[in-house]
């Protein structure tokens, strides 16, 4: 078996994901200089998380946690991965077809569902209308799904983490067009959608293509393999469903109070960056590896692989979650306080995004843990645990909004996220050799945070120091990036004097398949 190279598909992985992710910021920069947080950006924001719901529903969090393992099996053993591939799309794009008919027809009930606190105000009609428009939006992605699933069973990592880019750069272009011309900012924001998931669709597929797999559309059939499929698929549907159920919350939740989801979603754009960057590049690299891993009985290959993933995510993670925690206000002051967005939607949004700092770390670890179960084909239990988090978020969020107001969507989120954590720590018990934690782990992890709460109190002192500068236009823009730099350097220069981190050991990484 020809190894993956974790880190370098880590960095790959992640640097695609990180260019997206920075577009993707400045796309939510534009749209917050354009519409603030009032009724049309709410209802917007709304609209768009539909089609992604239901993407991360059917798609990307639960049928390739499914479909991965089992082709990358196929695919190793050179059993025919290609008519299952047809097959798998052929099942998913008719029940995603059916889904999106029934979900336009529905979408009143569906923005209520998902924001109740809109009913009787403009919020809910606009909502509905920009809902109808993007849903298509989930075929394609859908799709895209399923063709990057392939591309990363195989080690091409490049198209499927490049495609999300195209998606920013449609949006950018389709708001400076729509200024200038005076369109409809809203209107213009959800024709955009679909479209944008069409793009990204057709890169994956010609990529797929070029790597031998040009699949063809066809009926679908219940074959032997797509049985299996679903019976492992099913109880990650439910898990995703789960997700979906807590995110489900915190936008109720934060419907009721005006302003708020623009708020939650802005702050929650910000934290995706770190988490984007460090938590995709981790699943989309280590699922696929460990189950190629488990099919040739590599135990110790697997080890390895799951401890340089959770040292990787961590060395990462963790000073952008004290960053986070340490520096919200300026962060969120310098990059989005301007035109519609006011000082109000800073101290609130920048209130949001220090809250899910403190759960950062735990979002990116799910990711470490989670293909532990998946590459064995174990979705039941995540699905479990799943449950038990949703119940700690539903009952933080509801139980405290009455008394600390929106903030209680983003506290519930956290909580959850680290319930999970402990949840998929203590199951994994029973996985022998290939889940335990090696010496270099156990000696690294408390330097790591060391070296980054040495860096969270130079943060704090140069943010005071240069306070007069993060508030004056013009000059903000280069103190906060003289912060960034110097909180970074601080950062490595500790961890390295510290043992966090070998220079020796990342080199390393490159030159051996890991």
């Amino acid at each position: 078996m020809k190894p993956i190279r974790l880190v370098r598909g880590f960095l790959t992985v992640g640097a695609w994901t990180l260019l997206s992710r920075v577009v993707g910021f400045t796309r939510d920069v534009l749209i917050a200089a354009y519409l603030g947080s009032g009724p049309v950006a709410q209802a917007f924001l709304i609209a768009f998380s539909l089609p992604n719901t239901f993407r991360r529903f059917f798609a990307e969090g639960a049928f390739n946690t499914a479909f991965v393992p089992i082709f990358s099996k196929k695919l190793e053993a050179d059993e025919n991965p290609r008519e299952f591939a047809e097959d798998a799309l052929a099942g998913l794009g008719a029940t995603v077809l059916l889904v999106s008919i029934l979900s336009i027809l529905a979408m009143p009930a569906l923005v209520y569902a998902m924001a109740s606190g809109f009913a009787g105000d403009e919020r809910f009609t606009l909502a509905v209308q920009f809902g109808r428009i993007t849903f298509p939006y989930i075929l394609f992605m859908s799709g895209a799904a399923l063709f990057s699933g392939i591309l990363n069973a195989g080690g091409r990592f490049i198209a499927a983490a490049a495609a999300p880019v195209l998606l920013n750069v449609f949006f950018i272009a389709a708001m400076l067009i729509a200024h200038h011309l005076h369109w409809r900012m809203g209107l213009t924001l959800a024709w955009t959608t679909p479209i944008t998931g069409a793009a990204q669709m057709g890169l994956v597929w010609i990529a797929a293509a070029r790597m031998g797999f040009p699949l063809r559309l066809k009926w679908p059939r219940m074959t032997p393999d797509l049985r299996r499929l679903l019976t492992v698929a099913f109880p990650s549907v439910m898990a995703a469903g789960v997700v979906q159920l807590n995110l489900l919350v915190g936008r109720q939740v934060g419907s009721f109070f005006d302003g708020a989801i623009a708020w939650l979603s802005y702050a929650d754009r910000l934290y995706q960056l770190p988490l984007g960057v460090v938590g995709i590049a981790i699943s989309v690299v280590l699922l696929p590896d460990i189950s190629r891993r488990l099919k040739a009985n590599d135990t110790a290959g697997g080890r390895h692989a799951y401890n340089r993933a959770a040292e990787f995510s961590l060395l990462l993670t963790l000073p952008a979650a004290v960053a986070l925690l340490v520096i919200p206000v300026p962060l969120i002051s310098v990059l989005f306080q301007r035109g519609a967005f006011s000082q109000t939607d800073t101290m609130n949004t920048a209130l949001t995004l220090a809250v899910y700092g403190a759960g950062l770390p735990a979002f990116v670890l799910q990711k470490v843990l989670q293909p532990l179960y998946f590459a064995r084909e174990d979705t039941r239990r995540p699905f479990r645990y799943a449950l038990y988090s949703m119940v700690v978020n539903a009952g933080a969020a509801v139980a405290l909004a009455p008394f600390i107001g929106f903030i209680a969507a983003a506290l519930g989120t956290t909580l959850a996220g680290w319930s999970m954590v402990v949840q998929l720590w203590l199951g994994k018990a029973h996985m022998g050799e290939a889940a335990l934690l090696d010496d270099r782990l156990k000696a690294r992890v408390p330097r790591i945070a060391l070296a980054s709460a040495v860096m969270g109190a130079a943060l704090w002192a140069l943010a005071h120091a240069l306070a007069p500068q993060l508030a004056t236009p013009g000059v903000r823009y280069g103190a906060l990036a003289i912060l960034v730099l110097v909180g970074g350097v601080v950062y490595f220069g500790a961890v390295i004097a510290l043992g966090g981190m070998r220079i020796a050991d990342l080199k390393s990484s490159f030159r051996r398949g890991a």
